[in-house]
């Protein structure tokens, strides 16, 4: 799972602003402002029925991390945490 669900800056940061462009889904911020230092993002291709593949993308580590739990649900009450 994608650490930036329990960051402070999730709502700001742009590389979360990336993996939400990569899954389509809703921005949290259409304008991200904050720019993280050394995001590693963790790239996996899955199989899918018929022959499908899926890509899942996850910020694994990141310098900028500042522990805040919650923060995304936070954000977005009342809506699942994305996967």
């Amino acid at each position: 799972m994608c650490i930036c669900v329990d960051c402070s800056w999730v709502d700001r940061c742009q590389a979360y602003h990336a993996v939400e462009r990569q899954h389509g889904v809703p921005h949290l911020a259409q304008t991200p402002d904050f720019e993280p230092d050394a995001p590693r993002i963790h790239v996996s291709v899955m199989d899918l029925p018929n022959g499908q593949a899926g890509i899942e993308w996850d910020v694994r580590s990141c310098s900028s991390f500042k522990a805040d739990p919650g923060r995304w649900q936070r954000c977005r009450p009342g809506q699942e945490l994305p996967r």
